[in-house]
């Protein structure tokens, strides 16, 4: 089982001083340092977003990979056929993303979901977000997913992919699932739920995962 201790603590402190998303940095400078473990880091594309990818009858356009990590994710879209702007708000992750794919023609970046580059608005055909909103307590995680919809382009899709629970669970430690009815409210009037999926992962034990797929109308 991963250790999620030092994240968590790490989590907690940020939160409580009312900087939902620095704690990130300091994670990936100490796993950097070899003095803790990115739990989510584990050196392969994700098997949830490979496998929403392989259901896919075309990969082409523009694709943002939000918290982008160490890039396997970013990469994967890539050697899809998309052309790829990945960014994570952590420095050293984007300096380890660029230095394990030098040749990579991913366009990394240092940014932040809480207050992404202008330029970015409406911009992408696809938009992935894998295991961020979880990791991000309620206030913030509501104003990610005001930034999610703004940088979908029109047609394009918006791809969320996290743990799950019922409205009735404790939220538990950070990662903190998302229940039916928040997925569902990520949607607006001009981004609509075109599917959703509710399953349960190969871990052990196997996690609840929640799969939803958003298209934008205009």
């Amino acid at each position: 089982m991963v250790d999620r201790s030092r994240a968590r603590s790490l989590a907690q402190e940020s939160v409580a001083r009312g900087r939902p998303v620095d704690w990130f940095e300091t994670l990936y400078r100490e796993a950097a340092e070899g003095t803790a473990v990115v739990p989510w880091a584990d050196l392969v594309p994700n098997p949830h977003l490979v496998e929403w990818l392989d259901a896919q009858a075309a990969h082409a356009g523009s694709a943002l990979d939000v918290g982008s990590g160490v890039g396997d994710n970013a990469e994967e879209l890539s050697r899809r056929g998309y052309e790829v702007t990945a960014f994570d708000v952590s420095s050293t992750a984007v300096e380890q993303a660029k230095a394990r794919f030098p040749q990579s023609s991913v366009a990394y970046r240092v940014a932040d979901l809480l207050d992404p580059p202008a330029e970015w608005e409406r911009r992408f055909d696809l938009v992935a977000e894998t295991y961020t909103l979880q990791v991000l307590p309620p206030d913030a995680r509501a104003l990610a997913v005001q930034s999610l919809r703004k940088l979908v382009a029109p047609g394009g899709r918006l791809l969320v992919i996290a743990r799950g629970r019922e409205e009735d669970e404790p939220e538990g430690a950070m990662p903190w699932p998302l229940t039916l009815r928040e997925v569902r409210d990520i949607g607006d009037d001009t981004l609509s739920l075109v599917d959703l999926e509710d399953f349960f992962d190969q871990e052990e034990p196997p996690v609840r995962r929640l799969r939803a797929t958003f298209r934008r109308s205009r």
